[in-house]
């Protein structure tokens, strides 16, 4: 049927700020639907709260509403603006919430409003637990033997029938926040009131334990002639108790029976049409017993998921497109593969290739957290990685991760005692899955491994053949002594020539110039999602080693955009914003963008945002044989943030031109005693400071500089390790501490100005003339890291001269580095004297912020300054605001109830929201302003 003519216009829930458990997936989600919806001349407005995003941007929506994501917000909007529908599934957990608090307060029967996507009773049936079990036990599914109790008593009475190990699983909560599995009595009442209190409703399901099942998911879509399609099943490596975003996933699925595949993809059919007449997605997980295959299903989510992204991007198949369009009322018959351009979107993605998912935690910001995973998700972020094989697949993912790892292990990072690997297997962690390894390379019997870890058989059959080709390499001296046909196997089971170099004792410069000798290069695959049945028309490329090539390089010239990695602290989804926008601003001027990224959560691996795309870990190696065989005209590390950034040095030093700001003017910034000179040359005052190579040095510098001093490591992003330290024993410790964990870094050592003022500029630079995009006040005082301090935008109590004297250190610090781009500089002020904390001339964590409530396309202009086609001169640039724009940090303590919590220079926020006040006697930044008194009290 043809798409309902009613709707002329429609509002998207956002997802609002990024916490654990609901991160920049949703981004993704709500920007691609945005812009199917507008494909079909619909007017579309959006709603979030989120600054950083490339969802509340002008390109994305015809109306964008930068408020806080409440009942009331949506009726200022309804009263503004005639809005024929509304879609509450793509903003995750927080925009369904808000959809029922809005249906139960009439708000859509008052405004004439329909719910397109999904009803509300089809999400109280999936968000209500005893609802959901009743359901599927009505339509013959099997579930787990469970009872709903909503208060101690009930749950008391539950746990008696069901016995233990049992799990707890609060009502309509995110990441599995409050849940947790329960092995012995003695641990159920603290669990049972952790449960109840982090349920809205005080409501949980306990539920009959299945720990060592296996877990899967499948991502649905159904149209409303109820046609229903299997985009992918996905197979979750470590078993039931881990929460699926904490687990490693691989599709399609390497160890389902054809059988358990079919009943599987028949219970969830069957289990989406139950929740009524919805056309949208849907995402449905199963746990299935490995000795007699017998499942039972565990959730089912009547939404673009968490899970939706990566099966977007792991088939090449844009599930949020089609969803949103079928919500309009289109057939999936009617759609075009936006693949093939030839075929239907009633089909399923057929995969000639692994895609294998590693999340990305951020444990050393909580100090004093459980690195032990379950029910509740504790990761920040994720990567994906393509191969041909699940080993080139996992160990492309290790090497995505930004942590160092140049694969699965054979990297200098093994363990070698045998009982803190047992014990590591047994207590499932962050790092298992490179303690597996280490566990069988010191002859742990496999059986043993699966037994402590109950993963499926046949992926330690895999990691142990990894083991096998090691053995042998390790027989051969150098390089040349490698039979091609070996070194070609080691290269297509993903080994990396760092590991090679590192299991033979020699340089890995030795191993890549053996390699290239022999031609044993990367070839490139499209996603096509029909494994080549059909000629496929996208840019979307992954890497291995095979012999046809299918990345046609064409004679356009071509800038390369490398990406952010996966989300973490201190990096998130901002840099993900700046490359979207350099990549647009490039297409405009002309040139073929080639982006370059591994996060499958973003826009910018959205296949259709760049010219071409090329899903592979930021990684030299991957990164090198890229650029030998695109020859771009140049690479921008600017606004990838340091992941982009650590990159410039190789770089520059194989001859590619780093476009915008060189890498000499980064590495002087970054390098503190050549940055303090320049300062000291242009008479611009900073803290007094130092650097140490060792803990002696640095006991005589912070005596010399006096206590308290600011001790960080150079070249690390969001105060990664940064303290604030008042004598020789805490400097010691912390100095200790960053060569532990960071032995190649240098310490630098600052005066620490106490009780001062903070404040940030940002600005373009040309290298001629420069532009101040904006002049934040942070609320909180000097010594809480930047990102974790709400920011006012303009200043609201800084001096004239003050104000005046940044913008005067900025014209001059952004020429004297040569800065052709962007460019943030942090100021303490005290005493009304201005001191320079430091420069960083890329795009920084405020860009977004200050470009949305300005509303200037700065990333837009900054990317054409650094491609040298535009000057500053050339745009119109108006910072016009009614008010005050107020940056507000987002924490997830929540996911780390026994953490340390007080805020100082190492970041620990996981988002941000932004909110507009028109003066300063708004009770909103009444309250922040009181806040900042009780810093500077303490």
């Amino acid at each position: 049927m043809p798409r309902d003519t009613s709707i002329q216009s429609i509002l998207i829930i956002g997802s609002g700020p990024i916490i654990i458990g609901q991160a920049c997936e949703f981004d993704y989600s709500g920007s691609q639907a945005s812009r199917s919806l507008r494909e079909e001349g619909i007017e579309v407005s959006l709603i979030n709260s989120n600054p950083a995003t490339i969802m509340t941007d002008p390109v994305t929506a015809d109306h964008i509403y930068l408020k806080p994501l409440t009942v009331e917000s949506l009726r200022e909007i309804l009263q503004e603006r005639k809005i024929d529908a509304v879609l509450p599934t793509m903003g995750g957990q927080t925009a369904l919430n808000l959809a029922i608090e809005a249906g139960k307060q009439g708000l859509w029967e008052e405004f004439d409003v329909k719910l397109v996507g999904v009803d509300l009773e089809a999400i109280e049936l999936a968000e209500n637990r005893e609802a959901f079990r009743k359901l599927m036990v009505e339509i013959g599914q099997q579930v787990a033997p469970s009872f709903i109790a909503n208060s101690f008593l009930e749950g008391k009475e539950a746990a008696q029938k069901i016995g233990f190990p049992l799990v707890i699983r609060p009502s309509y909560t995110l990441g599995g926040y409050g849940g947790g599995f329960v092995m012995e009595e003695k641990d159920f009442d603290e669990a049972l009131r952790r449960g109840l209190n982090a349920s809205p409703t005080h409501e949980v399901l306990v539920e009959q334990a299945v720990l060592g099942w296996k877990e899967f998911e499948l991502e649905l879509l159904r149209d409303s002639n109820d046609n229903v399609v299997i985009i992918c099943t996905v197979e979750n490596m470590d078993p039931m108790g881990i929460h699926t975003g904490d687990s490693i996933t691989v599709a399609p699925a390497m160890t389902l029976s054809d059988t358990a595949y079919q009943q599987m993809r028949n219970d969830a059919m069957e289990m989406m049409r139950s929740l009524g007449n919805f056309a949208g997605g849907c995402n449905v997980q199963f746990a299935q017993n490995p000795e007699t295959e017998e499942l039972i299903a565990i959730e089912i989510n009547p939404r673009v998921s968490r899970s939706s992204a990566l099966a977007s991007k792991a088939t090449g198949y844009p599930i949020a497109k089609i969803a949103a369009k079928l919500a309009i009322g289109y057939t999936l018959d009617e759609l075009k593969n936006q693949i093939t351009k030839t075929t239907s979107a009633y089909f399923e993605p057929t995969l000639d290739y692994v895609i294998v998912k590693m999340p990305r935690w951020n444990f050393d910001k909580f100090y004093g957290a459980s690195h032990i995973l379950g029910l509740g998700m504790k990761s920040v972020g994720e990567v994906m990685a393509i191969g041909r094989n699940f080993l080139e697949a996992l160990q492309k993912a290790c090497q995505s991760q930004e942590n160092n790892r140049m694969g699965l292990g054979a990297d200098k990072k093994e363990w070698i005692r045998t009982q803190d690997i047992l014990d590591r297997l047994e207590q499932v962690s962050d790092d298992r899955i490179y303690r597996v390894k280490d566990a069988l390379r010191l002859g742990v019997p496999s059986k043993s491994v699966q037994k402590l870890t109950r993963i499926d058989p046949w992926f330690i059959k895999q990691i142990k053949h990894l083991i096998e080709l090691e053995d042998r390499l390790q027989r051969y001296n150098v390089p040349e002594d490698i039979p091609i046909t070996f070194f070609r196997k080691l290269k297509s089971v993903g080994y990396s020539d760092a590991q090679i170099a590192w299991l033979l004792r020699v340089d890995e410069s030795a191993v890549t110039k053996h390699r290239k000798k022999l031609d044993i290069r990367r070839t490139y695959k499209m996603v096509d999602t029909c494994a080549a049945e059909f000629e496929a028309h996208t840019p979307y490329f992954y890497s291995t080693f095979d012999q046809e090539n299918e990345s046609i390089v064409s004679e356009n010239k071509k800038i390369i955009v490398l990406g952010s990695g996966p989300n973490r602290i201190g990096q998130g989804i901002e840099f993900d914003y700046c490359c979207v926008h350099g990549v647009l601003a490039l297409k405009e001027i002309g040139y073929e963008a080639i982006m370059i990224n591994c996060n499958p959560e973003t826009v910018s691996t959205d296949f259709d945002v760049a010219d071409k795309l090329y899903f592979e870990p930021i990684f030299w190696e991957h990164l090198e044989e890229i650029i030998e065989l695109e020859k771009p005209e140049g690479v921008i590390v600017q606004l990838g943030g340091q992941t982009a950034l650590k990159l410039a040095k190789n770089l520059t030093e194989k001859g590619v031109k780093i476009i915008g700001t060189s890498y000499e003017a980064l590495d002087l910034a970054e390098d503190r005693g050549r940055f303090s000179d320049l300062l000291k040359e242009l008479g611009i005052p900073y803290p007094r400071y130092g650097v140490a190579n060792d803990a002696d040095e640095a006991l005589q510098i912070a005596n010399e500089v006096t206590y308290p001093v600011l001790v960080r490591p150079s070249y690390v992003l969001g105060g990664q390790r940064m303290r604030i330290v008042i004598n020789d024993d805490e400097l010691e410790r912390s100095v200790l501490s960053i060569f532990k964990h960071l032995p190649d870094n240098k310490v630098l050592i600052d005066q620490f100005l106490e009780r001062a003022k903070e404040a940030e500029v940002d600005a373009i630079c040309d290298g001629e003339d420069v532009h101040i995009m904006g002049i934040m006040e942070h609320i909180e005082p000097a010594g809480i890291h930047s990102g974790d301090s709400s920011a006012v935008l303009p200043p609201y109590s800084l001096s004239d001269e003050v104000v005046e004297t940044m913008i005067k250190y900025t014209h001059q610090l952004a020429l004297a580095l040569n800065t052709k781009g962007l460019i943030n500089i942090q100021f303490a002020i005290k005493d009304e004297k201005v001191y320079v904390i430091e420069a960083n001339p890329r795009a920084s964590r405020t860009t977004p912020f200050i470009a949305k409530a300005y509303g200037v396309p700065y990333l837009n202009y900054a990317t054409k300054v650094m491609a040298g086609s535009h000057k500053i001169k050339d745009f119109e640039m108006i910072n016009e605001l009614d008010g005050y724009a107020i940056k507000v940090p987002i924490f997830s303590f929540h996911k780390f109830p026994n953490v340390d919590k007080e805020l100082g220079p190492e970041m620990k926020s996981t988002g941000e929201a932004i909110r507009f006040i028109k003066n300063l006697q708004d009770p909103f930044f009444m309250e922040l302003d009181r806040q900042r008194s009780m810093f500077l009290r303490r």
